[in-house]
């Protein structure tokens, strides 16, 4: 395999990138370009991590080749057990009963169903939990808003408007608590200085094995799927 063999590498350029970064998920592959650099830096860049492009790239398909069967239960943030899932005939196109720690859905279209479920989660818990830690932290906001965006896992806008990627209900508490204190920093120091990052380093210790791990995760196939 060669970077003939990849898909287009989708390339955004954006104001506050300060390095390059490569982005590989499932359905594609995406990289950020700082407004500074040159064609000629980014071709050299990605002649360094062709290598890498394509290991992870085939890794990333394999996984997805191999995990597209639909769950039979799932593990959410915020809830010890996971909750089963039974597929069936009905009008709602998912239901929660949280007494028996079941999620049903609607059988057309299954994967839809369970996406929009989860995001119908994250709207709850989410909320409620960034409510917890801007109060543990001091560093109140706007508001937030729960979406699904394909490369960021939270965004602050300059009115303080908080953004929280609906996928981190599948993530540990301290990884999404990671997120909400970064995102929460971000309304005292609309940067990614080093008085920014001593910041975050107050309320999160491990932030950089935080950010580490959020690299590295993979999400499930069903989420991708439209």
């Amino acid at each position: 395999m060669t970077l003939n063999d990849l898909p287009e590498i989708k390339m955004v350029r954006h104001a506050r990138a300060r390095n390059l970064r490569l982005r590989v998920e499932p359905s594609g592959i995406r990289l950020t370009i700082p407004l500074f650099c040159s064609k000629k830096q980014v071709q050299q860049f990605l002649a360094h991590s062709e290598q890498w492009l394509i290991d992870t790239w085939h890794k990333q398909q394999t996984q997805f080749n191999h995990s597209t069967v639909f769950p039979a239960q799932i593990s959410l943030f915020h809830h010890a057990e996971p909750f089963r899932i039974i597929q069936q005939a009905q009008r709602a196109i998912f239901k929660f009963d949280w007494q028996l720690q079941t999620l049903f859905i609607r059988e057309q279209q299954p994967e839809q169903a369970l996406q929009a479920a989860v995001v119908a989660y994250a709207k709850q818990y989410l909320v409620e939990y960034l409510q917890q830690v801007s109060q543990q932290i001091a560093l109140p906001y706007n508001g937030c808003a729960i979406r699904r965006p394909k490369t960021r896992w939270g965004s602050c806008s300059s009115k303080h408007d908080i953004m929280l990627n609906a996928a981190l209900v599948f993530m540990p508490k301290e990884i999404v608590r990671a997120v909400c204190v970064h995102e929460l920093v971000h309304t005292k120091y609309f940067d990614h200085s080093a008085v920014f990052w001593n910041e975050v380093a107050k309320h999160d210790a491990e932030y950089l094995q935080h950010r580490r791990q959020l690299k590295n995760i993979q999400l499930p196939a069903w989420w991708y799927l439209s």
